[in-house]
């Protein structure tokens, strides 16, 4: 083997454990906020967001095969159109209530109601955790919910009853379980979120591009 060759082959392995460890970087802070962290510029511009709104809370990632889907609850404006596009997609139905992409909010200023003038309305997508151990799981009476060949975990239509364990034992309450289907469902990171949203607040970024932009800074 040539000396040039040894070098290309090297070169290779080290950009596969450089993307390898970038994922499991984010994996260990997947579906939690970025707040308290300092994201290098060049991350900062790929995603899309600025250092105040980690600061302040507003930007989430979630570790997926196909990339880092990051959320920015600063450009989300309630639109649901993330919930309406992953039914769509997913169940041939337009319903924000069985979507796998959930848009909170929470109202708290003296009971008052209204999304337009209240800034104490907060609204901002969220979704499955993916979590190692998953609590929906470990509850499932069926044993339904497993990890697919992508390691996400999804649910055994077959096998789901629609008893709605999962959706208890959830601390976020993912899980839905459709009232028409008696079945439940979560997220299986496809992405369609993504594209049903008109302002910027759901991206995800290929690894590749996480890598790169997360090796600038040590350039």
């Amino acid at each position: 083997m040539s000396e040039k060759m040894s070098e290309q082959i090297e070169e290779k392995i080290s950009k596969a454990l450089d993307t390898e460890m970038t994922r499991r970087q984010f994996m260990k802070i997947s579906g939690k906020g970025l707040m308290g962290l300092t994201v290098s510029a060049s991350l900062l511009s790929l995603f899309g967001c600025t250092q105040q709104q980690i600061d302040n809370g507003e930007v989430a990632t979630w570790a997926m095969p196909q990339g880092l889907l990051v959320v920015n609850a600063a450009k989300c404006v309630g639109c649901q159109r993330c919930e309406i596009n992953c039914t769509l997609v997913n169940d041939g139905v337009a319903s924000t209530y069985i979507s796998r992409v959930k848009v909170q909010r929470n109202i708290t200023l003296n009971g008052e109601h209204g999304l337009y003038g209240n800034k104490d309305w907060v609204y901002f997508p969220d979704t499955c955790r993916q979590c190692k151990d998953p609590a929906c799981g470990n509850a499932c009476p069926q044993g339904a919910i497993y990890a697919n060949d992508n390691g996400i975990r999804v649910v055994d239509q077959e096998k789901c009853i629609g008893c709605g364990a999962c959706v208890q034992a959830c601390p976020w309450h993912m899980p839905t379980v459709n009232p028409e289907t008696h079945k439940s469902s979560k997220c299986i990171a496809c992405g369609a979120c993504v594209q049903g949203c008109p302002a910027g607040a759901l991206s995800i970024i290929p690894w590749d591009e996480v890598t790169a932009a997360a090796q600038e800074v040590h350039k």
